[in-house]
């Protein structure tokens, strides 16, 4: 996993001085955003191991995967 590159992100406020939002350059956005979906596999893989449920070689599970469409 890359680490997120460190930036002072700017940030938008509202007439009290609250912060409401953030900006921060794209590619960094962008990066953030690849991470996230990399955690999201890793907890789904965590998830689906926690099952301990009988597995199956691929090429069969789309053998019943194309009899059951047909």
């Amino acid at each position: 996993m890359k680490s997120v590159k460190k930036t002072t992100p700017q940030f938008i406020t509202d007439k009290k001085g609250n912060k409401i939002s953030v900006v921060i350059p794209l590619t960094q956005y962008k990066r953030i955003l690849q991470e996230l979906e990399e955690l999201e596999d890793i907890r789904l893989y965590d998830e689906v191991k926690s099952r301990k449920e009988k597995t199956i070689p691929f090429n069969q599970y789309l053998q019943r995967r194309r009899k059951k469409n047909a």
